[in-house]
């Protein structure tokens, strides 16, 4: 079975969330089977700043979609886009 890798951009609703925080809930919303494989930031305007968060998932589930779903759902998070996706 085949593993895809994602980076997902995520946006915190303003400058004021805490980043670290916010990477923690969106660790505990994965679904079954993803994983967190490293996360970095992007400065993005006027002090807002963007996670970039590397996912990895079976390739079986369906691709990104869930975690986009689980990301978007937790509190704080503006927006979730897909920056990059490959197979491991």
């Amino acid at each position: 079975m085949s593993k895809v890798a994602a980076v997902l951009k995520v946006m915190p609703e303003s400058p004021e969330i805490d980043l670290d925080d916010l990477q923690e809930s969106l660790s505990d919303s994965l679904p079954e089977g993803a994983k967190i494989n490293g996360t970095d930031t992007e400065e993005v305007a006027f002090g807002l700043t963007a996670l970039l968060t590397t996912v990895i998932v079976p390739d079986d589930s369906g691709g990104t979609e869930a975690v986009e779903e689980a990301f978007s759902n937790v509190e704080d998070v503006e927006s979730v886009s897909v920056e990059e996706v490959g197979r491991l």
